[in-house]
Protein backbone atom coordinates (compact mmCIF):
# COMPACT_ATOMS: atom_id res chain seq x y z
CA UNK A 1 0.00 0.00 0.00
CA UNK A 2 1.02 3.81 -0.18
CA UNK A 3 1.82 5.73 2.61
CA UNK A 4 -1.10 6.84 4.79
CA UNK A 5 -1.02 9.65 7.13
CA UNK A 6 -2.10 9.69 10.98
CA UNK A 7 -5.07 10.91 11.95
CA UNK A 8 -4.98 14.09 14.82
CA UNK A 9 -4.50 12.97 18.20
CA UNK A 10 -7.57 11.86 19.96
CA UNK A 11 -9.34 14.96 21.95
CA UNK A 12 -9.39 15.56 25.24
CA UNK A 13 -12.69 14.26 25.53
CA UNK A 14 -11.71 10.83 23.87
CA UNK A 15 -9.15 10.74 26.47
CA UNK A 16 -11.06 11.22 28.95
CA UNK A 17 -13.28 8.59 28.10
CA UNK A 18 -10.84 6.15 27.29
CA UNK A 19 -9.23 6.90 30.78
CA UNK A 20 -12.60 6.46 32.66
CA UNK A 21 -12.96 2.95 31.65
CA UNK A 22 -9.47 1.50 31.54
CA UNK A 23 -10.17 0.30 35.17
CA UNK A 24 -7.06 -0.83 37.40
CA UNK A 25 -7.91 -2.71 39.84
CA UNK A 26 -6.08 -2.41 43.15
CA UNK A 27 -1.85 -1.91 42.78
CA UNK A 28 -1.26 -5.22 40.32
CA UNK A 29 -2.02 -3.79 37.66
CA UNK A 30 -4.95 -5.80 36.40
CA UNK A 31 -6.99 -4.18 33.91
CA UNK A 32 -10.31 -3.94 31.57
CA UNK A 33 -8.71 -3.88 28.16
CA UNK A 34 -11.82 -4.32 25.59
CA UNK A 35 -14.09 -1.40 26.37
CA UNK A 36 -15.12 -1.70 22.79
CA UNK A 37 -15.72 -5.69 22.79
CA UNK A 38 -19.32 -7.32 22.15
CA UNK A 39 -21.16 -7.53 25.40
CA UNK A 40 -23.76 -9.86 23.71
CA UNK A 41 -20.80 -12.78 24.47
CA UNK A 42 -20.62 -15.12 27.31
CA UNK A 43 -24.02 -14.54 28.76
CA UNK A 44 -24.25 -15.73 32.44
CA UNK A 45 -27.91 -16.79 32.28
CA UNK A 46 -26.48 -20.15 31.01
CA UNK A 47 -24.19 -22.92 32.56
CA UNK A 48 -20.80 -22.31 31.01
CA UNK A 49 -19.95 -25.20 27.71
CA UNK A 50 -16.55 -26.59 29.22
CA UNK A 51 -15.43 -27.48 25.60
CA UNK A 52 -15.74 -23.88 24.28
CA UNK A 53 -14.14 -22.47 27.28
CA UNK A 54 -11.39 -25.18 26.23
CA UNK A 55 -11.18 -23.96 22.56
CA UNK A 56 -11.50 -20.17 23.54
CA UNK A 57 -7.86 -20.69 25.42
CA UNK A 58 -6.61 -21.55 22.03
CA UNK A 59 -5.72 -18.00 21.14
CA UNK A 60 -3.40 -18.04 18.41
CA UNK A 61 -1.27 -20.36 15.66
CA UNK A 62 2.33 -21.69 17.15
CA UNK A 63 4.19 -22.46 14.44
CA UNK A 64 8.60 -23.23 14.43
CA UNK A 65 10.50 -20.04 12.82
CA UNK A 66 12.04 -21.39 10.28
CA UNK A 67 14.23 -18.31 9.79
CA UNK A 68 15.86 -18.52 12.89
CA UNK A 69 16.34 -22.03 12.19
CA UNK A 70 18.45 -21.22 8.74
CA UNK A 71 21.41 -19.39 10.19
CA UNK A 72 23.82 -20.28 7.09
CA UNK A 73 22.14 -19.52 3.28
CA UNK A 74 24.83 -19.35 0.44
CA UNK A 75 24.39 -15.67 -0.71
CA UNK A 76 22.79 -16.42 -4.34
CA UNK A 77 19.92 -18.25 -2.55
CA UNK A 78 19.11 -15.66 0.18
CA UNK A 79 16.52 -13.98 -2.28
CA UNK A 80 14.57 -16.78 -2.69
CA UNK A 81 14.64 -18.16 0.64
CA UNK A 82 13.69 -14.74 1.90
CA UNK A 83 10.94 -14.52 -0.44
CA UNK A 84 9.74 -17.71 0.28
CA UNK A 85 10.32 -16.75 4.44
CA UNK A 86 8.10 -14.14 3.44
CA UNK A 87 5.53 -16.09 2.01
CA UNK A 88 5.42 -18.66 5.38
CA UNK A 89 5.13 -15.20 7.32
CA UNK A 90 1.80 -14.61 5.43
CA UNK A 91 0.66 -18.27 5.04
CA UNK A 92 -0.17 -18.31 9.27
CA UNK A 93 -1.68 -14.69 8.84
CA UNK A 94 -3.93 -16.16 6.82
CA UNK A 95 -4.40 -19.57 8.98
CA UNK A 96 -4.83 -17.20 12.12
CA UNK A 97 -7.53 -15.24 10.39
CA UNK A 98 -9.37 -18.49 9.69
CA UNK A 99 -8.64 -19.86 13.09
CA UNK A 100 -9.98 -16.37 14.73
CA UNK A 101 -13.14 -17.04 12.50
CA UNK A 102 -13.75 -20.20 13.42
CA UNK A 103 -12.78 -20.35 17.10
CA UNK A 104 -16.54 -20.98 18.17
CA UNK A 105 -16.94 -23.72 15.94
CA UNK A 106 -13.23 -25.25 16.59
CA UNK A 107 -14.18 -25.01 20.32
CA UNK A 108 -16.83 -27.40 19.74
CA UNK A 109 -15.07 -29.88 17.55
CA UNK A 110 -11.41 -29.92 17.69
CA UNK A 111 -10.77 -32.07 14.59
CA UNK A 112 -12.43 -28.68 12.39
CA UNK A 113 -8.92 -27.34 13.46
CA UNK A 114 -6.95 -30.10 12.13
CA UNK A 115 -8.86 -30.26 9.08
CA UNK A 116 -9.83 -26.33 8.22
CA UNK A 117 -6.40 -25.02 9.65
CA UNK A 118 -3.78 -26.69 10.81
CA UNK A 119 -3.42 -29.33 8.00
CA UNK A 120 -3.72 -26.86 5.22
CA UNK A 121 -1.03 -25.06 6.84
CA UNK A 122 1.27 -27.70 7.35
CA UNK A 123 0.93 -28.14 3.75
CA UNK A 124 1.52 -25.22 2.17
CA UNK A 125 4.67 -24.43 4.29
CA UNK A 126 5.91 -27.99 3.74
CA UNK A 127 5.88 -27.36 -0.41
CA UNK A 128 7.93 -23.88 1.15
CA UNK A 129 10.51 -25.69 2.67
CA UNK A 130 10.80 -27.87 0.47
CA UNK A 131 11.65 -24.80 -2.47
CA UNK A 132 13.78 -23.21 0.50
CA UNK A 133 16.17 -26.87 0.54
CA UNK A 134 16.03 -26.82 -3.14
CA UNK A 135 16.86 -22.98 -3.27
CA UNK A 136 20.00 -23.89 -0.58
CA UNK A 137 20.97 -27.38 -2.60
CA UNK A 138 21.55 -25.56 -5.35
CA UNK A 139 24.69 -23.63 -3.83
CA UNK A 140 25.40 -26.28 -1.57
CA UNK A 141 26.72 -28.89 -0.82
CA UNK A 142 24.07 -30.05 1.41
CA UNK A 143 20.37 -30.06 2.00
CA UNK A 144 19.43 -28.54 5.07
CA UNK A 145 18.54 -31.07 7.47
CA UNK A 146 15.24 -31.29 9.58
CA UNK A 147 12.93 -28.98 7.27
CA UNK A 148 10.56 -30.96 7.19
CA UNK A 149 10.04 -31.23 11.15
CA UNK A 150 9.31 -27.22 10.44
CA UNK A 151 5.95 -27.64 8.95
CA UNK A 152 3.71 -28.76 11.47
CA UNK A 153 1.82 -25.72 13.63
CA UNK A 154 0.11 -25.90 16.72
CA UNK A 155 -2.93 -24.14 18.78
CA UNK A 156 -1.76 -22.09 21.55
CA UNK A 157 -3.41 -21.01 24.81
CA UNK A 158 -2.69 -17.04 25.82
CA UNK A 159 -2.45 -18.14 29.17
CA UNK A 160 -0.35 -15.52 30.88
CA UNK A 161 2.56 -17.82 31.15
CA UNK A 162 4.20 -18.87 28.17
CA UNK A 163 7.21 -18.42 26.28
CA UNK A 164 6.91 -14.95 24.86
CA UNK A 165 9.08 -11.89 26.06
CA UNK A 166 10.18 -13.20 29.32
CA UNK A 167 11.07 -10.68 32.09
CA UNK A 168 14.73 -10.45 33.08
CA UNK A 169 18.29 -9.65 31.74
CA UNK A 170 19.03 -12.79 29.52
CA UNK A 171 22.93 -11.84 30.13
CA UNK A 172 23.58 -10.01 27.26
CA UNK A 173 22.98 -6.18 28.13
CA UNK A 174 19.56 -6.02 26.50
CA UNK A 175 17.25 -3.55 26.96
CA UNK A 176 17.62 -0.02 27.88
CA UNK A 177 20.70 2.40 28.44
CA UNK A 178 23.33 0.78 28.43
CA UNK A 179 24.83 2.57 31.67
CA UNK A 180 28.04 4.66 29.69
CA UNK A 181 26.71 8.31 31.10
CA UNK A 182 23.38 7.96 33.09
CA UNK A 183 21.59 10.68 31.39
CA UNK A 184 19.13 8.14 29.02
CA UNK A 185 15.74 9.49 29.94
CA UNK A 186 14.88 12.47 31.96
CA UNK A 187 18.74 10.92 34.08
CA UNK A 188 16.80 7.55 34.77
CA UNK A 189 18.58 4.29 32.97
CA UNK A 190 16.62 2.54 31.71
CA UNK A 191 18.88 -0.43 33.28
CA UNK A 192 18.47 -4.25 32.34
CA UNK A 193 14.84 -5.28 32.03
CA UNK A 194 15.13 -7.19 35.75
CA UNK A 195 12.77 -9.74 36.57
CA UNK A 196 9.88 -7.61 38.41
CA UNK A 197 7.94 -11.18 39.46
CA UNK A 198 4.82 -9.70 37.57
CA UNK A 199 2.86 -12.74 37.25
CA UNK A 200 0.01 -11.91 39.43
CA UNK A 201 -2.99 -11.61 37.62
CA UNK A 202 -1.83 -13.86 34.65
CA UNK A 203 -4.17 -16.66 33.35
CA UNK A 204 -6.92 -17.16 31.18
CA UNK A 205 -9.07 -13.81 31.23
CA UNK A 206 -12.42 -15.36 30.25
CA UNK A 207 -11.72 -17.01 27.28
CA UNK A 208 -9.40 -14.13 25.16
CA UNK A 209 -11.54 -13.98 22.58
CA UNK A 210 -12.76 -10.61 22.40
CA UNK A 211 -15.56 -10.77 25.48
CA UNK A 212 -16.17 -8.49 27.55
CA UNK A 213 -13.92 -10.84 30.23
CA UNK A 214 -11.58 -11.20 27.93
CA UNK A 215 -9.74 -7.63 28.31
CA UNK A 216 -9.03 -7.98 24.22
CA UNK A 217 -7.64 -5.07 22.48
CA UNK A 218 -10.32 -3.60 19.90
CA UNK A 219 -8.90 -5.91 17.06
CA UNK A 220 -9.84 -8.66 19.32
CA UNK A 221 -6.50 -10.45 19.30
CA UNK A 222 -5.17 -8.48 22.33
CA UNK A 223 -3.49 -6.91 24.18
CA UNK A 224 -4.97 -8.85 27.19
CA UNK A 225 -5.40 -7.76 31.16
CA UNK A 226 -2.42 -9.36 32.29
CA UNK A 227 -0.44 -7.31 29.23
CA UNK A 228 -0.04 -4.58 31.65
CA UNK A 229 1.13 -3.62 34.97
CA UNK A 230 1.13 -0.93 37.24
CA UNK A 231 4.79 1.12 36.89
CA UNK A 232 4.44 1.97 41.01
CA UNK A 233 4.05 -1.58 41.66
CA UNK A 234 7.29 -2.60 39.96
CA UNK A 235 10.73 -2.49 41.82
CA UNK A 236 13.64 -0.47 41.20
CA UNK A 237 16.60 -2.20 39.39
CA UNK A 238 19.41 -0.71 40.99
CA UNK A 239 22.15 -2.51 39.27
CA UNK A 240 23.98 -0.57 36.46
CA UNK A 241 27.28 -1.74 34.28
CA UNK A 242 30.19 0.01 35.13
CA UNK A 243 32.98 1.21 32.71
CA UNK A 244 36.07 -0.38 32.97
CA UNK A 245 39.45 1.62 32.52
CA UNK A 246 39.95 1.96 28.78
CA UNK A 247 36.26 2.16 28.13
CA UNK A 248 34.57 4.38 25.35
CA UNK A 249 32.69 6.53 27.52
CA UNK A 250 31.83 9.31 24.93
CA UNK A 251 28.47 9.93 23.22
CA UNK A 252 26.76 10.96 19.57
CA UNK A 253 23.59 11.57 19.57
CA UNK A 254 21.52 12.26 15.84
CA UNK A 255 18.03 14.13 15.60
CA UNK A 256 15.76 12.41 13.12
CA UNK A 257 12.54 13.96 14.48
CA UNK A 258 9.64 11.84 15.53
CA UNK A 259 8.04 11.24 12.04
CA UNK A 260 6.06 14.36 11.93
CA UNK A 261 5.39 13.81 8.71
CA UNK A 262 3.34 10.28 8.77
CA UNK A 263 6.20 7.98 6.82
CA UNK A 264 4.47 4.76 7.07
CA UNK A 265 4.48 0.83 5.76
CA UNK A 266 4.19 -2.33 6.57
CA UNK A 267 7.30 -3.75 4.61
CA UNK A 268 10.09 -4.85 6.31
CA UNK A 269 13.57 -4.70 3.71
CA UNK A 270 15.97 -6.44 6.30
CA UNK A 271 13.71 -9.20 6.63
CA UNK A 272 11.80 -9.40 3.65
CA UNK A 273 13.53 -7.28 1.48
CA UNK A 274 11.42 -6.87 -2.28
CA UNK A 275 8.31 -8.38 -0.58
CA UNK A 276 5.49 -5.99 0.11
CA UNK A 277 3.36 -6.13 3.62
CA UNK A 278 6.31 -8.66 4.32
CA UNK A 279 5.97 -7.21 7.93
CA UNK A 280 2.01 -7.58 8.15
CA UNK A 281 2.11 -4.74 10.63
CA UNK A 282 2.73 -0.97 10.26
CA UNK A 283 6.21 0.60 11.05
CA UNK A 284 7.36 4.47 11.86
CA UNK A 285 10.15 5.76 9.84
CA UNK A 286 12.80 8.26 10.54
CA UNK A 287 15.71 9.14 9.13
CA UNK A 288 15.83 8.15 5.46
CA UNK A 289 12.71 8.88 3.60
CA UNK A 290 13.36 5.79 0.51
CA UNK A 291 12.88 2.97 2.51
CA UNK A 292 10.44 0.38 1.53
CA UNK A 293 10.23 -3.08 0.42
CA UNK A 294 12.55 -2.48 -2.24
CA UNK A 295 14.72 -0.05 -1.66
CA UNK A 296 18.29 -1.44 -2.32
CA UNK A 297 21.40 0.32 -1.40
CA UNK A 298 21.76 2.93 -4.00
CA UNK A 299 18.04 3.74 -3.26
CA UNK A 300 19.33 4.51 0.14
CA UNK A 301 21.95 5.86 -0.18
CA UNK A 302 20.22 8.74 -2.91
CA UNK A 303 17.47 9.02 -0.42
CA UNK A 304 16.37 12.45 1.24
CA UNK A 305 16.75 12.04 5.27
CA UNK A 306 14.85 13.67 8.09
CA UNK A 307 17.74 13.60 10.48
CA UNK A 308 19.20 17.63 11.03
CA UNK A 309 22.89 15.69 10.17
CA UNK A 310 22.40 14.94 6.26
CA UNK A 311 25.28 13.02 6.66
CA UNK A 312 23.03 10.87 8.04
CA UNK A 313 20.93 9.02 6.02
CA UNK A 314 20.11 5.96 7.98
CA UNK A 315 17.15 4.47 8.51
CA UNK A 316 15.24 3.49 11.55
CA UNK A 317 11.97 2.17 11.91
CA UNK A 318 9.64 0.05 14.37
CA UNK A 319 6.17 -1.03 15.21
CA UNK A 320 3.40 1.84 15.90
CA UNK A 321 1.91 2.04 18.84
CA UNK A 322 -2.15 2.75 18.33
CA UNK A 323 -4.60 3.51 21.23
CA UNK A 324 -7.49 1.30 21.39
CA UNK A 325 -10.12 3.76 21.75
CA UNK A 326 -12.16 2.39 18.96
CA UNK A 327 -11.23 5.02 16.71
CA UNK A 328 -9.79 4.08 13.19
CA UNK A 329 -7.05 4.94 11.37
CA UNK A 330 -7.02 5.23 7.45
CA UNK A 331 -4.85 1.89 7.39
CA UNK A 332 -8.29 0.18 8.55
CA UNK A 333 -8.81 -1.55 5.28
CA UNK A 334 -5.67 -1.46 4.57
CA UNK A 335 -2.12 -4.36 4.71
CA UNK A 336 -0.90 -4.57 7.71
CA UNK A 337 -3.48 -2.32 9.38
CA UNK A 338 -6.89 -3.49 10.03
CA UNK A 339 -6.70 -6.35 7.38
CA UNK A 340 -3.93 -8.25 9.93
CA UNK A 341 -5.94 -7.15 12.65
CA UNK A 342 -3.89 -4.07 13.38
CA UNK A 343 -6.29 -1.27 14.82
CA UNK A 344 -6.47 1.99 16.38
CA UNK A 345 -5.39 5.48 16.03
CA UNK A 346 -1.60 5.93 15.42
CA UNK A 347 0.31 7.95 17.52
CA UNK A 348 2.66 10.17 16.76
CA UNK A 349 6.06 10.03 19.80
CA UNK A 350 6.08 13.18 21.40
CA UNK A 351 9.89 12.47 21.83
CA UNK A 352 12.35 9.95 19.58
CA UNK A 353 16.34 10.19 21.31
CA UNK A 354 18.80 8.56 19.19
CA UNK A 355 22.34 7.86 20.78
CA UNK A 356 25.51 6.16 20.18
CA UNK A 357 27.57 4.88 22.68
CA UNK A 358 30.65 3.22 23.60
CA UNK A 359 31.84 -0.44 24.85
CA UNK A 360 32.75 -0.34 28.33
CA UNK A 361 35.66 -2.02 28.59
CA UNK A 362 37.46 -0.81 25.09
CA UNK A 363 37.43 1.38 22.26
CA UNK A 364 35.12 0.82 19.65
CA UNK A 365 35.66 0.72 15.50
CA UNK A 366 33.52 2.36 12.38
CA UNK A 367 30.14 -0.03 11.10
CA UNK A 368 29.89 -0.54 7.80
CA UNK A 369 27.64 1.34 5.31
CA UNK A 370 24.90 -0.41 5.14
CA UNK A 371 24.98 -2.70 7.98
CA UNK A 372 21.34 -3.81 8.99
CA UNK A 373 20.60 -4.78 12.68
CA UNK A 374 17.08 -5.74 13.60
CA UNK A 375 17.15 -6.03 17.40
CA UNK A 376 14.11 -7.89 19.41
CA UNK A 377 11.89 -10.50 17.95
CA UNK A 378 8.53 -9.59 16.26
CA UNK A 379 7.58 -13.33 17.13
CA UNK A 380 8.89 -13.57 20.81
CA UNK A 381 5.30 -14.93 21.74
CA UNK A 382 5.60 -17.66 19.80
CA UNK A 383 9.72 -17.78 19.40
CA UNK A 384 9.94 -17.90 23.10
CA UNK A 385 12.23 -14.71 24.56
CA UNK A 386 15.67 -15.62 23.65
CA UNK A 387 15.91 -12.95 20.82
CA UNK A 388 13.47 -10.39 22.79
CA UNK A 389 15.02 -7.06 23.81
CA UNK A 390 12.62 -4.18 24.60
CA UNK A 391 12.20 -1.90 27.68
CA UNK A 392 9.46 -1.03 28.55
CA UNK A 393 8.52 2.27 31.37
CA UNK A 394 7.25 5.03 32.35
CA UNK A 395 8.74 9.02 32.35
CA UNK A 396 10.06 9.68 35.73
CA UNK A 397 10.07 5.78 36.85
CA UNK A 398 12.60 4.52 33.83
CA UNK A 399 14.61 2.64 36.62
CA UNK A 400 12.07 0.09 36.66
CA UNK A 401 11.99 -1.45 33.47
CA UNK A 402 9.40 -4.20 31.66
CA UNK A 403 10.38 -6.63 29.28
CA UNK A 404 6.78 -8.40 29.00
CA UNK A 405 4.88 -5.94 30.08
CA UNK A 406 3.34 -2.86 29.03
CA UNK A 407 3.49 -0.14 31.71
CA UNK A 408 0.29 1.42 33.27
CA UNK A 409 2.14 4.88 34.09
CA UNK A 410 0.27 7.70 36.34
CA UNK A 411 -1.07 10.78 35.27
CA UNK A 412 1.83 13.21 34.61
CA UNK A 413 3.97 10.66 32.98
CA UNK A 414 4.54 9.32 29.48
CA UNK A 415 5.08 5.70 28.38
CA UNK A 416 9.07 4.88 27.12
CA UNK A 417 10.29 2.18 25.05
CA UNK A 418 13.79 1.61 24.75
CA UNK A 419 16.00 -0.79 22.67
CA UNK A 420 19.40 -1.07 22.90
CA UNK A 421 20.71 -2.90 19.43
CA UNK A 422 23.85 -4.82 19.53
CA UNK A 423 27.25 -3.66 19.61
CA UNK A 424 29.23 -6.28 18.56
CA UNK A 425 29.69 -6.98 14.70
CA UNK A 426 31.71 -9.96 12.89
CA UNK A 427 34.00 -7.77 10.80
CA UNK A 428 33.23 -8.88 7.66
CA UNK A 429 29.47 -8.79 7.00
CA UNK A 430 26.61 -6.07 6.55
CA UNK A 431 23.64 -8.79 6.81
CA UNK A 432 23.12 -12.31 7.63
CA UNK A 433 21.01 -15.42 6.70
CA UNK A 434 18.34 -14.53 9.61
CA UNK A 435 19.49 -11.46 10.21
CA UNK A 436 21.46 -11.97 13.62
CA UNK A 437 24.29 -14.42 13.56
CA UNK A 438 26.39 -10.77 11.98
CA UNK A 439 26.05 -8.98 14.77
CA UNK A 440 25.80 -9.30 19.12
CA UNK A 441 25.68 -8.58 22.22
CA UNK A 442 28.27 -7.74 24.21
CA UNK A 443 28.84 -10.72 27.14
CA UNK A 444 28.63 -10.70 30.84
CA UNK A 445 31.97 -8.79 31.04
CA UNK A 446 31.31 -6.45 28.49
CA UNK A 447 33.87 -7.53 26.13
CA UNK A 448 32.10 -8.70 22.47
CA UNK A 449 32.25 -12.60 21.82
CA UNK A 450 35.50 -14.27 20.17
CA UNK A 451 35.83 -13.11 16.68
CA UNK A 452 33.64 -9.85 16.80
CA UNK A 453 34.55 -6.40 17.07
CA UNK A 454 32.79 -3.37 19.31
CA UNK A 455 30.94 -0.80 17.44
CA UNK A 456 29.15 2.39 18.38
CA UNK A 457 25.95 1.01 20.11
CA UNK A 458 22.30 2.44 19.38
CA UNK A 459 20.39 3.43 22.36
CA UNK A 460 16.79 4.57 21.32
CA UNK A 461 14.28 5.43 23.38
CA UNK A 462 10.93 6.42 21.93
CA UNK A 463 8.31 8.39 24.49
CA UNK A 464 4.74 8.46 24.12
CA UNK A 465 2.29 10.82 25.47
CA UNK A 466 -0.96 8.93 25.35
CA UNK A 467 -3.64 8.75 28.16
CA UNK A 468 -3.55 7.02 31.45
CA UNK A 469 -4.21 3.43 31.56
CA UNK A 470 -3.52 0.63 29.54
CA UNK A 471 -6.01 1.13 26.24
CA UNK A 472 -2.76 1.05 24.08
CA UNK A 473 -0.61 -1.81 21.71
CA UNK A 474 2.02 -2.07 19.50
CA UNK A 475 1.37 -3.35 16.07
CA UNK A 476 2.38 -6.80 15.49
CA UNK A 477 1.89 -10.48 13.13
CA UNK A 478 -1.73 -10.79 13.67
CA UNK A 479 -0.75 -14.70 15.74
CA UNK A 480 1.67 -12.93 18.06
CA UNK A 481 -1.25 -11.17 20.29
CA UNK A 482 -0.11 -7.46 20.45
CA UNK A 483 2.32 -8.85 23.07
CA UNK A 484 4.34 -6.61 24.34
CA UNK A 485 7.65 -8.89 24.43
CA UNK A 486 7.29 -8.74 20.41
CA UNK A 487 8.47 -5.69 20.19
CA UNK A 488 11.36 -4.72 18.04
CA UNK A 489 13.36 -1.83 16.10
CA UNK A 490 15.56 -1.71 13.20
CA UNK A 491 18.25 -0.07 11.83
CA UNK A 492 20.21 0.25 8.35
CA UNK A 493 23.65 2.47 8.68
CA UNK A 494 23.94 5.08 5.93
CA UNK A 495 26.25 7.49 7.52
CA UNK A 496 28.64 8.80 5.26
CA UNK A 497 32.20 8.16 5.81
CA UNK A 498 33.01 11.54 7.16
CA UNK A 499 30.42 11.35 9.89
CA UNK A 500 31.00 8.34 10.91
CA UNK A 501 34.65 8.63 11.63
CA UNK A 502 33.30 11.74 13.93
CA UNK A 503 31.01 9.27 15.37
CA UNK A 504 33.90 6.54 16.51
CA UNK A 505 36.36 9.76 17.55
CA UNK A 506 33.75 11.40 19.38
CA UNK A 507 32.60 8.12 21.85
CA UNK A 508 36.44 6.85 21.85
CA UNK A 509 37.48 10.10 22.65
CA UNK A 510 34.80 10.87 25.77
CA UNK A 511 33.01 13.65 24.15
CA UNK A 512 29.36 14.32 23.56
CA UNK A 513 28.92 15.54 20.30
CA UNK A 514 26.01 15.82 17.56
Amino acid sequence: MGRTSRKKRSTLATRAIVASVALVLGGGGLVAVNVYASAGEGSSGSPPDRSLDAGRRMSTIDCPDAGIALPDVPDRARPEVDRELAAMDTQITDAYRQFADRKEQIARDPNLAENAVLGPLKNKRAASLDRIGIAIERDAAERPRNLDGLAPCSLRADDGDGDGGGNGDDGNGRGGDSGQDGEQGDGQNPGEGADQGQDGGQGDQGGGDGDQGGGQGQGGNGPEASDFVDIRSVEPDADRPRNRRGASRGTFSTDCGRNENGKFNPDNVIAAPGVSNGAHHMHDYIGNQATDAFSSDDDLAGGATTCRNQGDRSTYYWPVLRLQNGQDENDVDADGGGRDQNVGEIQTPSRVTLKFVGSPVGKVTAMPRFLRIITGDAKAFTNGDANANASWSCTGFEDRQLKDKYPICPEGSQVVRSFAFQSCWDGRNTDSANHRTHVAFAQDDGRCPNGFRAIPQLVQRIVYDVPPGPGFAVDSFPEQLHKPGTDHGDFINVFDDRVMKKVVSCVNGGRRCR
